[in-house]
C-alpha cells in the first residue's frame, strides 16, 4: 500500500470532452459569403478612411489611427485566410507491425516511448500522469515504455518511478530547458514513435489506437492532439449567485436574466484558458496547408522525422562554421586542407540537437520539419481529445505561461522568420504570419485603447466628422465582420478571447520588449498549485486603463452640458461608447486578477491547492 495524494482535481475525473465538431458545407459556404462581404466592406472602409476622413487639423492624432485600423485588417485577413476551409486529414485503421508505417520494418511490433519531462512539480502529481500512461491501450501487441525525464534529478521522483515500475532518467545539468530533457532521452530510448506528455498531462486509453493510423502515410511526421482543461471551473450559475447574496429576490432576477440572454455562470474559466478555439478551429483548418504545428503535450512524434531533421540541421551547422572559418584564405588548395581539419572539429565540437533549444522548442522544431523541401514532412492536427491537463491555477501562473508563449513566438520571428524560410509555400507561410501577427496586435491596440480617451479629453476627433457617411462605411463592415466571426467559429464563443486580445496588451508588450532588447526568454514551468494572493500588481495598467475612460467620459460629459455643442456631442456618443467597450474588455483581466475559488465544503469550484492523502492500492 502506498499514499497517493488526491488533488484537488479529483472532483473533476467524471468530466468528458466535447466531440470535435463536425464539419457542415452549408456552415461553410455561409461562413466564407460572410468572410468575403467582410473582406470587400474593409477594404471599402479604409480606402474611404485614407482618402476622405482624415482630421486634417490634426494628423498627428488621425494617421495613427486610421494605421492602426490597416493593421488590424491585415490581421482579419490573416485569420481569415486560417479558417477559410476545413480539410481534416482522414485517418487510417491502427496499425499492427513495424512493416505497416516504417519501411523495411520487418515483422516486428511498433515500440513507443512515452516520456514524461518534468522539473519541479509534485512527484504525486506525476503519479497520476504515469498511472494513465501505463493504462493506454491497443488493438494488437505493442511495446510501450514509459520514462520519466526528470531534469530536477529529485530522489522523490526516482522513487515515485520506481513504485510505478516505468523508466527514470535525469542528467547533471539543464542545458535547453526542456528541448534538452527530451534530447537526453532520446539519446537513452529508441522507441520508433515519442510521445511527449507534460507532468499534468494524463493521457486517455485511446491515444495511440487513434493516432499512429496516421503514420501509414511515412510522410507524417507528428500528430498533434488537442489540450483540455478538464478542471477549468465551470463557475456558478447566475440564480445560484445572486441567490447566495440576496436570497429569494436574486434567485429570481438571476432566471429573468437568462430567460432574456441565456445562460449565465459567474466564474466560468476566469482566465479564459479553455483552448477549443485554438485547437477545434485554428489549428485543424491549418491541417489543408500542412501548416498545423506541434504544442507540445499530447504530440506523438516519428523519431525517423525528429533525427532526420536534426541531423541535417547539424550537417548544415558544420558546413556553416567551416565556411566562415575559411571564407578569407585566397588559396583554393590551402582552403581545402585546412576545410578538412575544420570539418572533424567542428563535427566532435556541435551537438545534434532533435528539439531545438528554445523556449518554444515545440513550433521551433515544427518549423525546422516543415520547411525541409527535400523530404515534405506532414503534421497532423487530430481533431479528438486524447488527453486531459491542468488549467493555470492563478492569475500569475496564467500571465507567466502567455508571457512564455508570447516571448517564444516572437523570438522565433525576430531571428529564424519563416516567412523567410525556404522550403515552406505561401499558404504555410500566410498561416505562420497570422500566429506572429496577432502578437504583435498590442502596437495598434495601444492606439485603439487610447484613442478615446485623447479625443475625450481634448476634444481632438481622428475624423473629419462623426457623420452620416462614417456610420454608413462602419457599421455595414462591423455588422457583417461579427456575423462572419460566429459563422467562422463554428459557434465556438470568442467574444472573451477577441476582449483577452485586446486587454492582454501590456503583457505582450512587455514580450515585444524583451525580444527586441535580445532579453533571454527563459523556460518557466507553470506552477500546479495555486498562490493564494490578490494580483491587481499584475493588471494596473488595465486599472489605468478604467480609471482614465471613465475620467474622460465625465470631463467630456460635464464640458458638453456646460457648454452644448452639436458636434461635440457626436464624438462624446462614438467615443464615450468606444472607451466603454474597451473598459468591458480590460474588466477581463481584472476579474481575473481578482477571481478566487470559493472554498464552501459544497461549492462548485473547490479551493485550487488543497489535497487529501488516502491509502490506494
Amino acid at each position: 500500500m502506498t499514499k497517493l495524494k488526491e488533488f484537488y482535481f479529483s472532483q473533476y475525473e467524471t468530466r468528458q470532452p466535447d466531440p470535435p465538431i463536425p464539419h457542415c458545407m452549408n456552415t461553410e459556404f455561409i461562413w466564407q459569403t460572410l468572410a468575403s462581404a467582410t473582406i470587400l466592406l474593409g477594404a471599402w472602409y479604409l480606402w474611404w478612411r485614407w482618402s476622405f476622413s482624415l482630421n486634417t487639423d490634426a494628423l498627428w492624432f488621425s494617421i495613427p489611427v486610421v494605421v492602426a485600423e490597416s493593421c488590424a485588417y491585415i490581421g482579419l485577413l490573416l485569420f481569415f485566410h486560417n479558417l477559410w476551409s476545413i480539410a481534416d486529414t482522414k485517418p487510417q485503421i491502427a496499425p499492427e507491425l513495424r512493416s505497416d508505417i516504417i519501411e523495411n520494418g520487418g515483422n516486428k511490433l511498433i515500440s513507443v516511448d512515452v516520456f514524461l519531462p518534468t522539473f519541479n512539480e509534485d512527484p504525486e502529481l506525476t503519479r497520476y500522469s504515469i498511472r494513465d500512461a501505463k493504462a493506454v491501450n491497443y488493438s494488437f501487441p505493442i511495446d510501450i515504455r514509459i520514462h520519466v525525464l526528470d531534469d530536477g534529478n529529485r530522489q522523490e521522483m526516482q522513487d515515485v518511478a520506481r513504485q510505478e515500475d516505468v523508466n527514470y532518467i535525469t542528467r547533471n545539468s539543464n542545458i535547453g530547458y526542456k528541448a534538452g530533457n527530451l534530447r537526453n532521452g532520446m539519446e537513452q530510448t529508441c522507441g520508433d514513435f515519442l510521445v511527449i506528455l507534460d507532468s499534468d498531462t494524463r493521457p486517455f486509453p485511446t491515444l495511440l489506437q487513434n493516432t499512429l493510423g496516421y503514420f501509414r502515410d511515412p510522410d507524417v511526421a507528428w500528430v498533434q492532439t488537442p489540450q483540455w482543461f478538464y478542471d477549468m471551473p465551470e463557475g456558478q450559475r447566475l440564480e445560484n449567485y445572486l441567490a447566495a447574496r440576496t436570497g429569494r429576490i436574486g434567485d429570481l432576477v438571476g432566471k429573468g436574466i437568462q430567460r432574456c440572454i441565456g445562460p449565465v455562470r459567474i466564474g466560468a474559466d476566469p482566465f479564459v484558458s479553455d483552448p477549443k478555439l485554438f485547437y477545434d478551429i485554428i489549428q485543424r483548418r491549418r491541417n489543408g496547408a500542412n501548416a498545423s504545428f506541434c504544442c507540445g503535450a499530447g504530440s506523438v512524434h516519428r523519431r525517423d522525422a525528429v533525427m532526420e531533421a536534426a541531423l541535417k540541421a547539424f550537417s548544415d551547422n558544420v558546413t556553416a562554421k567551416v565556411s566562415d572559418f575559411s571564407s578569407h584564405i585566397k588559396d583554393a588548395e590551402q582552403r581545402r586542407s585546412i576545410e578538412a581539419a575544420l570539418n572533424i572539429e567542428m563535427l566532435h565540437a556541435t551537438e545534434v540537437t532533435p528539439y531545438k533549444y528554445h523556449v518554444s522548442e515545440d513550433i521551433y522544431t515544427s518549423l525546422v520539419l516543415l520547411s525541409d523541401s527535400d523530404r515534405n514532412w506532414k503534421s497532423v492536427l487530430h481533431p479528438g481529445v486524447e488527453i486531459k491537463m491542468l488549467s493555470p491555477l492563478d492569475m500569475q501562473s496564467w500571465a507567466m505561461q502567455r508571457f512564455k508563449y508570447a516571448g517564444g513566438t516572437l523570438d522565433i520571428m525576430a531571428n529564424d522568420n519563416p516567412l523567410f524560410r525556404k522550403g515552406l509555400n505561401l499558404s504555410q507561410k500566410l498561416m505562420f504570419a497570422m500566429t506572429f501577427w496577432s502578437y504583435l496586435a498590442p502596437l495598434w491596440n495601444v492606439i485603439f485603447i487610447s484613442a478615446p480617451i485623447i479625443a475625450l479629453f481634448t476634444g481632438v476627433t481622428p475624423i473629419a466628422a462623426y457623420s452620416s457617411e462614417f456610420f454608413a462605411h462602419l457599421l455595414p463592415f462591423l455588422i457583417i465582420h461579427e456575423l462572419a466571426s460566429a459563422a467562422g467559429t463554428w459557434g465556438v464563443d470568442n467574444r472573451k478571447g477577441k476582449m483577452l486580445n485586446l486587454a492582454f496588451f501590456s503583457f505582450n508588450l512587455q514580450a515585444i520588449w524583451a525580444v527586441a532588447t535580445r532579453q533571454e526568454i527563459k523556460f518557466k514551468v507553470t506552477p500546479k498549485t495555486r498562490k493564494e494572493d490578490l494580483f491587481l500588481r499584475l493588471v494596473y495598467p488595465q486599472i489605468a486603463v478604467v480609471i482614465l475612460t471613465l475620467s474622460a467620459i465625465t470631463f467630456a460629459g460635464v464640458s458638453l452640458l456646460i457648454t452644448p455643442d452639436q458636434k461635440a456631442l457626436g464624438s462624446f456618443v462614438v467615443n464615450s461608447f468606444w472607451g466603454l467597450t474597451n473598459t468591458w474588455a480590460m474588466s477581463v483581466l481584472i476579474f481575473a486578477a481578482l477571481w478566487k475559488p470559493p472554498v464552501e465544503e459544497n461549492s462548485e469550484i473547490d479551493v485550487k491547492n488543497r489535497l487529501i492523502v488516502k491509502e490506494a492500492a
